[in-house]
């Protein structure tokens, strides 16, 4: 009976036993991969629940299933080595002329998991896009974008596809990866009329409140991420700098934060900020105004006309 089939194909369809032999066993083999893809995925789904395990095991069996297969079918319509060597080699140039970017992004892909410049999970920025790496395929891999419109590196929702090519022409910054801290700032303005050294001290002992810990155990990321980069970080702890705008003193904090609380800090710091200052007499916020300078009776009293020409300056300019 399989004969009549056989023969009955041959002579309506052109097609001869053989060809139609590897085509049976190419089927029962994709059949049988994706069965057994599908059995391990549901093991893994009724021992976990959690989504990054579940995702780990998708991604790979689908990578074993696709290398499997391709061996298998090699194997069955290819032999004969010489021939699969002259085969593949017609086919690569015939590819790399008519597929350069599906190639070049596959390659890219290639990268990525020998490598790893990334994982699903970082945080990265690549060129003008940034955001949480949510999903890695053959030909691109997905960012759960953050910042463009929406302050302080949080998610705007979209999802943005990457050809996998980019890895090679555009700069890639992982925050998750090497020292896994970044170095925020936040700069505060007082009036030049305030205590601006006490406004220091203050500002110093807010980020130490709250910036503390990340010190304590950045320093053990340090020395991991020194095994593997050339990462050397003298102080780690939280510091206040000093300098003078157009319209007051700037102290800006500088402080270590993890790159998914960046906005969460901020917001604790500005808000116990805010009820300090408010209970400080002598410290005020700084903003742009316009006033008129007194210089015989504002400055300082060395600095003043009379005690530089020993005469009060009526503003007049005469004797």
């Amino acid at each position: 009976m399989p004969e009549d089939i056989i023969y009955w194909i041959e002579q309506n369809f052109r097609i001869s036993a053989d060809v139609q032999t590897n085509l049976l066993a190419s089927v029962a083999v994709i059949l049988v991969l994706l069965i057994l893809r599908q059995i391990i995925n549901i093991l893994v789904h009724r021992r976990t629940d959690d989504a990054a395990v579940i995702y780990r095991w998708r991604k790979a069996t689908e990578y074993l299933a696709l290398i499997l297969g391709f061996i298998a079918l090699i194997i069955i319509w290819l032999p004969d080595a010489g021939t699969f060597a002259t085969y593949l080699g017609l086919l690569s140039a015939g590819l790399a002329i008519a597929l350069q970017d599906p190639i070049t992004n596959f390659v890219g892909w290639i990268f990525i998991l020998w490598r790893h410049p990334f994982s699903v999970g970082d945080r990265i920025q690549i060129g003008d896009h940034a955001g949480d790496v949510v999903d890695v395929r053959y030909f691109q891999f997905s960012l759960l974008e953050i910042g463009s419109w929406v302050d302080a590196d949080q998610s705007t929702g979209r999802v943005l596809h990457v050809p996998n090519k980019t890895v090679f022409t555009t700069t890639l910054a992982n925050y998750s990866k090497g020292f896994s801290y970044i170095w925020n700032e936040l700069a505060v303005i007082v009036s030049f009329e305030s205590d601006w050294a006490k406004a220091k001290e203050l500002l110093l002992e807010i980020a130490n409140n709250h910036a503390a810990q990340e010190s304590v155990e950045a320093k053990d990321r340090v020395t991991e991420a020194a095994r593997r980069y050339l990462i050397s970080y003298e102080n780690l702890t939280p510091i206040v700098y000093t300098k003078v705008v157009d319209f007051g003193v700037r102290l800006t904090i500088r402080y270590l934060t993890e790159p998914r609380q960046r906005r969460s800090t901020e917001n604790a710091l500005w808000e116990e900020i805010l009820d300090t200052f408010a209970a400080e007499p002598t410290i005020e916020f700084a903003y742009p105004t316009v006033r008129r300078y007194i210089h015989p009776e504002e400055s300082k009293p060395a600095l003043r006309p009379e005690a530089i020409y020993g005469h009060a300056d009526d503003g007049s300019g005469g004797e």
